[in-house]
């Protein structure tokens, strides 16, 4: 599914998650951490792949059109177990762009 997200909110998702996420979204999802690291915002591309993002400049940093949703969705799942509350912040924002 395509999805599209300003380039800050990409990075607040990234900063709210807890400790260790990346790695976790690595395992889950049989990928490289640095690969989940370029999702949002990296640029190792000799440990890590590129993801299927695309971006534009603009105001918020861009926008930043995603080809595939998956780490994104589950970056999200880590924030609802969580209970960390940028999760709605989040998905009205998704919703707006």
């Amino acid at each position: 599914m395509n999805r599209t997200i300003t380039f800050n909110e990409l990075r607040k998702i990234k900063d709210s998650l807890p400790s260790g996420s990346m790695h976790r979204i690595a395992d889950e999802l049989n990928l490289e951490v640095d690969t989940v690291r370029n999702f949002f915002g990296g640029s190792n591309f000799k440990e890590g792949k590129s993801v299927g993002l695309h971006t534009e400049p603009g105001p918020d940093g861009g926008l930043v059109m995603l080809d595939d949703t998956t780490v994104l969705d589950l970056a999200l799942k880590i924030l609802d177990e969580h209970n960390i509350n940028h999760r709605e912040e989040v998905s009205e924002e998704l919703m707006q762009v």
